[in-house]
């Protein structure tokens, strides 16, 4: 049994680990296979967006705690923890969180571009209760997604926090009936696909640079990433797809 499956339908691929036995931890076998998934989606056209998920009704408990006794290395070289917290990643990424996304797998969570979670899910950076850091992006990824405050109690106290209160703050995009999580992923992911790829892309990356950006120099910047957006094919499809009242059909894709 394949620790890490991968599946494409309309364009949306899902990356399932699967080590439900384990709680879904993570091994070295799970880096590499998500990384794999990963590199699949990046180089192949006619997948649009990703989706990341957890097999046996919990997204993923983290380090497998078994394996880093072992002294199994679970990160990978530009990639981080399970091939994907220090990716560079291509296209749109959405995980599907059901049960248990602790440490590790919160971490992998965060490093996506949206959340779906099911209402009975669990959220947590339980590492220092195991003299620990969350250092696969709960460190520096969390402050910038939260009130930095309460990314400092999330790290410092280790506790589980519910889905409800992570859509309060923003964390989480929508939150489902138990069991729904990839279901809702899947609706998201088929809006996000729908979209021109082109527009898509130079959004995402905009959106992710700006942030090192002075304020002298937003727009300066942003325009270099999306100026050519407006002379592109998408472009005159798109305005021409909505003038006929039809759906586009892109020219990048």
């Amino acid at each position: 049994m394949a620790e890490v499956e991968f599946q494409v339908e309309d364009g949306v691929a899902v990356i399932t680990i699967n080590r439900p036995e384990a709680k879904n931890a993570v091994t070295l076998a799970v880096s590499e296979g998500v990384a794999a998934g990963l590199d699949e989606i990046s180089k192949r056209p006619d997948i649009k967006v990703g989706i990341i998920t957890g097999a046996g009704g919990t997204f993923c408990a983290g380090m497998d705690l078994k394996a880093f006794l072992r002294g199994e290395i679970v990160k990978l070289k530009d990639r981080g923890f399970a091939g994907i917290t220090q990716a560079r990643l291509e296209k749109p990424m959405i995980a599907a969180v059901e049960g248990y996304a602790l440490g590790g797998g919160f971490e992998i969570a965060i490093a996506c571009d949206l959340i779906v979670a099911a209402e009975n899910a669990k959220f947590g950076l339980p590492e220092v209760k195991r003299g620990l850091v969350a250092n696969a992006g709960g460190l520096v990824r969390l402050p910038h997604q939260i009130p930095t405050r309460i990314a400092a109690e999330m790290v410092l106290t280790g506790d589980l926090v519910e889905p409800a209160r992570l859509l309060q703050y923003g964390l989480i995009n929508q939150v489902t009936k138990p069991g729904e999580a990839l279901a809702g992923a899947r609706s998201l992911a088929e809006k996000i696909a729908a979209n021109g790829p082109l527009a898509i892309a130079a959004s995402r990356r905009v959106m992710s640079e700006c942030r090192d950006w002075s304020q002298d120099e937003l727009f300066d910047r942003q325009a270099g990433i999306t100026g050519a957006i407006f002379t592109s094919a998408d472009a005159r499809e798109g305005a021409k797809a909505f003038a006929e009242k039809r759906k586009p059909e892109w020219q990048s894709a």
